[in-house]
C-alpha cells in the first residue's frame, strides 16, 4: 500500500496541499495565498479560475518536495471554505460570476425578509440555521436574480452550484469531460437547503430561494469508500488517486483534533473561529443562538452532529491592521506590539465588519473601537484585537454551555493564530480554562487525510487516529476571577455599541 495521504485545504484566503504519513505526521505541504475580490462594502468575491490554478500549483510543489509520485498517495482528501458559492456551466466548466464569500453580506434582505414572514423559522427547524447571509442559499438565489441568463441556464440544467469543494471535484475528475457534480454532508448542512434529518435537498426550502434542484450536487458522506472518483487533474496525480474525502473546514478540524466523543470541542482560529461540539447521534436544536449542523458522517454509519458557534472576524481583524491600517508589516507582528503593553489600556474592539455571528447573529453591525483616550498607541489596538478573538470565543463557549450543558475542561484549539502565543495566554485567562494546542496545529487538511485515508482502510479506524494526537503546548489561565468577569463585562459593553448601525431593510 502506498505510504502517504494527501489532502487540498482550500480556505478563505489561500489554498494548500498537505501530504502526511500513516503516523499523522506532516511530510510536506505548500501554500498559495489568492485576491481578495471587494467590490463594495460588505461584498466579498473570490475569483474560482485563480482557485483551480492555485490548487494546481500547490500540490504539484508539495509533491515536488517530498519527491513522491501519485502512486506513493493511498488517497486524497478536500477540505474547503464553507458556504463560499459557486454558479457555473456545466458545458464549459467557466463560472459565470465570481464565488460569493461566506463573508459577503449582500444578501442581508433576503435574509431579513425570510425572518419576517415565518419561512425563518422553518430553515431553522429542518437546516438547524438561522436565516442569515453567512450561508449558500441565500448567494445562489442572489446570483439566480442578478447575473443575467443563469437562471434560464439553471432551468436548462446547465447552471450548477457548488461551494469550493464541489467546484474543485467537479474539475479533479474530470471538468467538461464527465466530471463528477458531488458535496459532503457537512457542506451540504450550510446552505440553508438540506435537511438535517434526511440528509437530502428539501424541496420547500429550495422553493423559498427559488432554486431549481438539479443545480445541486449529489449529497455523499463525509469518507467514502465507494469514491468521489479518481483525480484526473492536476498532472501529478493523473489518474490514479482515488478521492475519498471531503469535509467542511471546521468539521475537518473536528477530525483532526480526534473529537469523535460526544462533548469533545474544538476551537479553530482562521480567517474566523469556529467552535465545533460534537453531540453525537443527536440532533440538539439551539436556543442561544448557535448553529446545528452535521459534524461528519463516514461510510454507511450514522450522521454525527455537532453544536457550532461561527465567528466571522478574528485572523482577517489581524489582517486588518495589516492591509489597511499598516501598523504591522506581517500577522506575527501583531504578538509582537501587543506585548509592549500589559493590557489594552481600556480600548475593545469589536470587529464586526460583516455583521455579527454567533451568538448574536446581527447583520446590522459594524466594527468599532471604544473606549479610546490620548493615552492609547498603536499598541493598545493590537492587544484590544488579540483580546476581541477570545472575547468573541468566550461569547461562544457561554452559549454552548447553556445549550448542551457541557462545561469545558480544557479548549483543543487549532490554525494559524494558535502560533500567537500571547494569544492563546489571553484566550486561557478570558475562559478561565486550560487551552491545548496540537503538534499538527493544522488540523483542518489533516482531517480531510482522515477521512480520506478511513476510507481506503490506510487507517483501521479512530481509535488508530486518536493514537496520533499529541499535545505540543499548553496555556493555563492567570487572570483574576475579577478580572474575568469585568473584561468580559465591558466587552459585551462594546458589542452594544456595535449594533443597529446598519438599517436592513
Amino acid at each position: 500500500m502506498a505510504d502517504f495521504v494527501g489532502a487540498v485545504d482550500q480556505g478563505t484566503t489561500s489554498t494548500r496541499f498537505m501530504i502526511f504519513d500513516h503516523g499523522g505526521n506532516e511530510v510536506a505541504r505548500h501554500q498559495l495565498e489568492h485576491e481578495q475580490i471587494l467590490p463594495q462594502a460588505g461584498w466579498v468575491e473570490h475569483n474560482p479560475i485563480e482557485i483551480t490554478e492555485r490548487t494546481t500549483a500547490v500540490i504539484r510543489t508539495a509533491m515536488q518536495k517530498a519527491n513522491l509520485q501519485a502512486s506513493d498517495l493511498a488517497a486524497l482528501g478536500i477540505t474547503n471554505q464553507r458556504e463560499t458559492t459557486v454558479v457555473w456551466d456545466r458545458r464549459t466548466g467557466r463560472p459565470y460570476y465570481n464565488a460569493i464569500v461566506w463573508q459577503d453580506t449582500r444578501t442581508d434582505r433576503i435574509a431579513s425578509a425570510l425572518d419576517r414572514d415565518g419561512r425563518g423559522d422553518v430553515i431553522r427547524r429542518k437546516a438547524g440555521l438561522p436565516p442569515a447571509t453567512y450561508f449558500s442559499g441565500g448567494k445562489i438565489q442572489w446570483i439566480l436574480d442578478n447575473v443575467d441568463g443563469v437562471r434560464e441556464a439553471a432551468e436548462r440544467g446547465d447552471a450548477i452550484f457548488g461551494n469550493t469543494d464541489s467546484w474543485l471535484l467537479w474539475h479533479m475528475t474530470g471538468g467538461v469531460d464527465g466530471g463528477n457534480h458531488i458535496t459532503d454532508v457537512t457542506n451540504a448542512s450550510r446552505t440553508m437547503l438540506m435537511n438535517l434529518e434526511t440528509l437530502d435537498w428539501d424541496d420547500e426550502l429550495l422553493g423559498f430561494f427559488g432554486i431549481p434542484r438539479q443545480m445541486l450536487p449529489e449529497i455523499r458522506p463525509s469518507s467514502d469508500p465507494n469514491t468521489y472518483g479518481v483525480a484526473r487533474w492536476p498532472g501529478p496525480l493523473g489518474g490514479e488517486v482515488p478521492l475519498t474525502g471531503d469535509l467542511g473546514d471546521q468539521q475537518a478540524a473536528t477530525v483532526g483534533q480526534v473529537c469523535f466523543n460526544v462533548g469533545e470541542a474544538k476551537n479553530t482560529y482562521g480567517t474566523g473561529n469556529f467552535m465545533l461540539l460534537n453531540t453525537g447521534n443527536e440532533l440538539v436544536r439551539s436556543e442561544n443562538g448557535l448553529l446545528t449542523t452535521v459534524c461528519y458522517k463516514f461510510g454507511d454509519a450514522a450522521p454525527v452532529y455537532a453544536l457550532e458557534g461561527s465567528i466571522a472576524v478574528t485572523g482577517s481583524a489581524v489582517q486588518w491592521l495589516r492591509d489597511q491600517l499598516h501598523i504591522i508589516k506581517s500577522a506575527d507582528e501583531s504578538e509582537v506590539l501587543a506585548k509592549k503593553v500589559d493590557d489594552s489600556g481600556g480600548v475593545y474592539f469589536v470587529p464586526a465588519f460583516s455583521g455579527l455571528f454567533a451568538p448574536y447573529w446581527r447583520s446590522d453591525a459594524r466594527g468599532a473601537i471604544v473606549g479610546l483616550s490620548r493615552f492609547n498607541t498603536d499598541a493598545h489596538i493590537a492587544r484590544a484585537t488579540l483580546e476581541s478573538i477570545c472575547y468573541q470565543t468566550r461569547d461562544v463557549v457561554e452559549a454552548m454551555a447553556q445549550d448542551s450543558g457541557v462545561t469545558l475542561d480544557v479548549l483543543k484549539v487549532d490554525g494559524g493564530i494558535t502560533v500567537n502565543n500571547l494569544c492563546m495566554q489571553i484566550q486561557a485567562d478570558v475562559l478561565g480554562v486550560a487551552v491545548s494546542r496540537p503538534v499538527v496545529a493544522e488540523t483542518t487538511a489533516l482531517g480531510a487525510a482522515y477521512a480520506a485515508g478511513l476510507a481506503v482502510g490506510f487507517w483501521k479506524n479512530t481509535d488508530e487516529l486518536r493514537e496520533n494526537w499529541n499535545e505540543s503546548q499548553r496555556w493555563q489561565p492567570a487572570w483574576s476571577r475579577e478580572q474575568r468577569e469585568d473584561g468580559f463585562g465591558r466587552w459585551k459593553k462594546a458589542v452594544q455599541r456595535t449594533l443597529d448601525w446598519v438599517d436592513v431593510d
